[in-house]
């Protein structure tokens, strides 16, 4: 259906953005009717949208990028709702040379002729909207990346005395070619610094793309190092100029040296050959390894005879077969000798000496007058001293110094880039042999300078060749890591500013894990060390070089060197992600499923599922955990919140081998580690469950027993993924399958169809349309499990990658059915599967089934709510327990009052806590800290801690219930990172205030993950706690009895931010009143 002339731009106004402006310039100038609406103001209360729903029938809405990650997505649901699915939403980034869009292709296919600027391609990236903001941040990493990297090549060829027009020339036929070498270079010869982009621009692109490394904890070293040059080049007052001015970072005080360079001294292309074929008896190959064999080849069609020397005796043999012409000698000196002209294709520098004048004195075999081609790529400074060695033999020997480019398919075919110098009689003597292995003249390259200068020029382009390799691995690794398709990101990329030669060339073989060696990780190990060795002599800064250098070397010492330097993109996988397996999914996977997703009738929807499943098997899990028939459970909790389906069960808060090895020797059949790894950044996280994980395996070795890991987490689908499976795999190893099941009954944590609900009154809410989808560090877009995992973990999954074990299968089959199709697939560390239940028996169920697979030698990793917890340990379901129940009386004499510590900004505690002063009301002594207080200054902090603390200890003296809560605005940070420090902030003011308090009160109540755990380990001190079971359900009741704790032995209840119903924490409160 065709889109109206009508576009409702949707976009951050207040911000200053060049493109954006030309964009919507170029729109209105075209004839469309366009209307302006700003992304701040806008939110998806259907209040808020009679501006866009007002619009006519099928009108573009573009939402111009940047805008918040889930923005697109609210807004699709809210037009929706009003009943405005004929309104063409899509998502654009865009630049004057590239557009990106994202948007269902039937928007695309109604909208393009809108969508399209005269000689500005439209790229449509996926139905996802995020995916085109996500392939301009990899655009712009290349970009930027390949601009800095045109610098320092430049810049280099000037210092080393080229001509840099020539230089420039030759390159951008070659390997180290990239669109922006070829732009911003002749901005550079041209001293032009007039903006195309500005430095600005590109150092703000290029910040972009870093902070979204650091945001998801991804290395992204060549972009960051270039990052810092835009910064320094900016700081000499270059910021407003075009950026080829970065050049000016590498040379403050002599960037017109490029320009200055290149009217040095030419010479001639044409000269003309003084032999022929004919004329030229043999010519001596020594090194027939995957470039030799081609170039000995090519000689051969020529009509040249060649002997032929190799160390290995294999590649003579294959040599050899070549026919009559091709004779395989029996050393370097044999194949040398007689010839008229030598080529020395051989790997390094030493070997080039060794041949010529080592142990085997390969020189004295040859013939007088001839000349001597060195194909190796080896430093400039040791040609010229090979030059002088040969001339000072007095016999007129002549050194042609002639690297080859272009890789095994073009030295086969007779096609290589040669780039030459020397002395005019050697060039023309040999010319004929140069032009059988490049066939066209336009592939012979020769330069002035005398033996050393075309090494120089190929240096240079190894730079460049050997830069663009890893940041094209580092570019489609960031593709993978923000969950693009990489293969379809990659055809798109090369379409535009981003492509290089070696993006093209070698991203193929990333895509497809081939690590065939066509060119070895080894040849950039050398060639990139020469580099080095070649800028330092020169004085020459060059920091792109020494990342990309560094990186080959990490993938040398992973054992990769003869394999394909491509493979250098593995080093990204140890952050979890696959460029292979993100070009093996299906495109449609990119789209966020959450938007489809309906709300359900809860009553209805769970009526409609089959009959629940009849045995007990709960006892026959019990049966097996008492017989102690399974390893031992470890629970690592990442908040203290774990614990609300368990009793009698102790929790850990410290991991020494000490502790865990008293653990292990109590028999017990489980315990929890407290980690609270959720309050952390991810690498810290990352850090700290590898720590645990080694102290785990080495207590139980010493206690000679078998475990297996939980990683308990928050069943709104909040927490480190994949960062905490990932580090126990790199502690444990791989497992068969990683388990995902974040189903809690007693939350209202259902999962049917492998989509996410949470219970709210009668309704079946899918959980990405929850609060809890909006966290500012765990924020996440899809409710469906499977589109969760490959949202949160990039490539390291696909479509193929889910065994779902659904409501039938547990329900219909039960454990035998469980167990049989956990069986039916393939051990795999890439196999994610995901349970399906909404009562406990369901889990039960799963449970019974899982230990018989396990009883067949799986071995599973778990990422589970709460309940999966209590039916792997075989516990029953008993009444929440009461003050009575733990032999505390309530009589009113001589009683502290109980403390209430509120800490979590969830709305469902918030009106938990609106509801427990409504009413308790003059009985609750109310006690609120202020969070932007709190994070403020430390003396600010202090001075409100203190106050605090005296007066809670008064109060609770006194024999009243104190609540301590902290201020209901909740405030964020710019990103994840800060969001957490913010947290972290207020925790830590709370931990203070608890510690102040010098009342033991009668009870505890903590309200929330981080604040319950911090107060337990930091303001209670506790190192074992046992759970006792529950105050109510979902909300864990525990009691440290420990010498060193303090207020030993007072009730601690953990009461979760997002469990109960509004009058649950009144409930509690009042039940335990005196």
């Amino acid at each position: 259906m065709a889109c109206a002339t009508v576009v409702g731009a949707l976009a951050n106004y207040n911000a200053t953005n060049a493109d954006r402006d030309w964009y919507i310039d170029a729109l209105q100038s075209s004839g469309v009717t366009l209307q302006r609406f700003s992304v701040d103001s806008f939110d998806a209360a259907k209040s808020k949208l009679h501006a866009l729903s007002n619009l006519p029938h099928q009108t573009l809405i573009l939402v111009i990028e940047p805008a918040a990650e889930r923005f697109c997505e609210e807004l699709s649901n809210a037009l929706a709702e009003c009943g405005r699915d004929d309104l063409h939403l899509i998502a654009a980034s865009i630049s004057q040379k590239s557009i990106f869009v994202a948007g269902t292709s039937p928007a695309i296919d109604a909208c393009l002729s809108l969508l399209q600027r005269p000689g500005v391609p439209v790229h449509h990236v996926s139905d996802d909207h995020g995916s085109a903001g996500k392939l301009r941040l990899v655009h712009d990493h290349l970009v930027g990346v390949h601009t800095i990297t045109a610098a320092e090549a430049m810049g280099l060829a000037a210092r080393a005395g080229l001509n840099t027009s020539q230089a420039y020339s030759i390159i951008g036929k070659a390997a180290g070619s990239s669109t922006a070498f070829e732009t911003r270079g002749k901005k550079m010869l041209a001293g032009d610094w007039a903006p195309g982009a500005t430095l600005r621009q590109t150092t703000e692109r290029l910040a972009s793309v870093v902070s979204k490394g650091r945001e998801l904890r991804f290395p992204l070293p060549l972009a960051s190092a270039s990052e810092q040059l835009c910064i320094m080049a900016e700081s000499f007052g270059h910021g407003s100029e075009d950026d080829a001015s970065v050049i000016h970072a590498y040379m403050p005080t002599d960037a017109d040296l490029v320009k200055d360079a290149s009217r040095r001294p030419t010479r001639a292309n044409e000269l003309t050959p003084t032999t022929s074929p004919g004329e030229i008896a043999t010519v001596g190959m020594v090194g027939l390894g995957a470039m030799g064999q081609g170039m000995a080849a090519s000689l051969l069609r020529a009509g040249f005879a060649v002997n032929g020397f190799d160390v290995n005796s294999a590649a003579i043999s294959k040599f050899a077969a070549n026919g009559e012409n091709a004779c395989g000698a029996s050393s370097a000196a044999d194949a040398m000798s007689n010839a008229a002209v030598v080529i020395l294709m051989v790997q390094n520098a030493a070997q080039a000496d060794d041949i010529l004048f080592g142990s085997g004195n390969g020189a004295d075999s040859i013939s007088d007058n001839a000349v001597v081609i060195l194909s190796s790529t080896v430093p400039p400074s040791f040609v010229r001293k090979l030059g002088t060695k040969l001339q000072n033999l007095g016999r007129g020997i002549s050194l042609l110094d002639a690297p080859v480019s272009g890789g095994v398919a073009r030295a086969a075919n007779g096609t290589l880039a040669i780039i030459c110098s020397g002395d005019d009689s050697s060039l023309a003597k040999s010319r004929a042999v140069l032009l059988a292995m490049t066939g066209p003249a336009t592939n012979l390259h020769t330069v002035q300078g005398g033996v050393g200068a075309a090494s120089s020029v190929k240096l240079v382009n190894q730079l460049l060749a050997g830069v663009h390799i890893t940041a094209a691995a580092e570019a489609m690794a960031l593709a993978a890591r923000l969950g693009l398709h990489t293969r379809v990101a990659f055809e798109i990329l090369i379409q535009t500013e981003a492509w290089s030669w070696m993006l093209e060339n070698r991203t193929g073989q990333m895509l497809n894990a081939d690590w065939t060696p066509h060119s070895a990780l080894a040849i950039f190990v050398k060639d990139l060390g020469i580099v080095l060795d070649e800028t330092k002599r020169l004085g020459f800064y060059s920091p792109i070089s020494a990342a990309a250098h560094t990186l080959y070397l990490s993938g040398a010492a992973n054992g990769w060197e003869r394999q394909s330097d491509a493979g250098v993109v593995r080093l990204w996988e140890s952050a979890g992600i696959s460029v292979s397996r993100s070009a093996r999914m299906q495109p449609k996977t990119m789209q966020s499923s959450s938007i489809q997703l309906p709300r359900l009738p809860a009553a209805e929807t769970l009526k409609s599922l089959p009959a629940e499943y009849a045995d007990d098997v709960l006892g026959a899990i019990q049966r097996v955990v008492v017989g102690r028939q399974v390893p031992t459970l470890v629970v690592l909790d990442d908040d203290p919140t774990g614990t609300q389906t368990c009793h009698d069960i102790n929790v850990l808060a410290v991991w020494d081998t000490e502790t865990l090895e008293q653990e292990f020797n109590s028999n017990s059949s489980g315990f929890f580690i407290l980690t609270n790894s959720r309050a952390l950044p991810s690498a810290d996280a990352r850090r700290l469950i590898i720590e645990i994980c080694n102290n785990v395996k080495a207590a139980a070795d010493k206690s000679n027993k078998v475990f297996e890991i939980v990683l308990r987490g928050d069943s709104t689908l909040r927490g480190h993924i994949p960062e905490e499976p990932e580090a126990v795999e790199e502690a444990l190893g791989r497992f068969d399958g990683w388990v995902l099941t974040p189903f809690f009954s007693q939350g209202g944590r259902l999962t049917i169809d492998d989509v996410h609900y949470v219970k709210e009154d009668d309704v079946l809410v899918p959980v990405s349309q929850t609060p809890f989808a909006q966290d500012a560090t765990f924020g996440y877009k899809n409710s469906n499990l499977r589109q969760y995992i490959l949202e949160k973990c990039g490539g390291r999954f696909d479509e193929q990658s889910f065994l779902s074990i659904s409501l039938d299968d547990i329900r219909r089959g039960g454990p035998p059915a469980v167990a049989k199709k956990l069986l039916s697939v393939p051990s795999s560390p890439h196999i994610v599967i995901i349970v399906n239940a909404v009562v406990d028996a369901d889990m039960h169920v799963f449970v019974a089934g899982l230990l018989e697979a396990e009883q067949h030698g799986r071995r599973y990793l778990y990422r589970t709510g709460a309940a999966f917890v209590s039916s792997r340990l075989g516990i029953a379901a008993i009444p929440p327990l009461t003050l009575d129940d733990l032999k505390f009386g309530k009589s009113a004499a001589s009683q502290p009052g109980g403390l209430v510590l509120a800490g979590s900004y969830v709305p469902k505690t918030t009106a938990q806590l609106q509801r427990l002063r409504q009413r308790r009301g003059s009985k609750l002594h109310l006690i609120e800290l202020p969070v932007a207080r709190l994070v403020t200054s430390t003396q600010a902090v202090d001075a409100v801690v203190t106050t605090a603390a005296k007066e809670a200890s008064e109060v609770l003296a006194s024999g009243k219930d104190v609540l301590v809560m902290t201020s209901r605005e909740l405030i964020k940070g710019t990103d994840a990172l800060s969001s957490l420090g913010i947290g972290s902030k207020v925790a830590q003011a709370l931990v203070a205030l608890m510690e102040g308090i010098n009342v033991r009160p009668r009870y505890i109540i903590a309200k929330g993950g981080i604040t319950s755990s911090d107060a337990a380990t930091k303001g209670l001190r506790m190192r074992r706690a046992r759970v006792l079971g529950q105050a109510a359900p979902g909300v864990p009741l525990w009691i440290c009895t420990e010498e060193t704790s303090r207020h030993r032995a007072v009730p601690y209840v953990v009461f979760p931010g997002n469990v109960g119903s509004e009058d649950t924490l009144a409930d509690i409160v009042e039940s335990w009143a005196v």
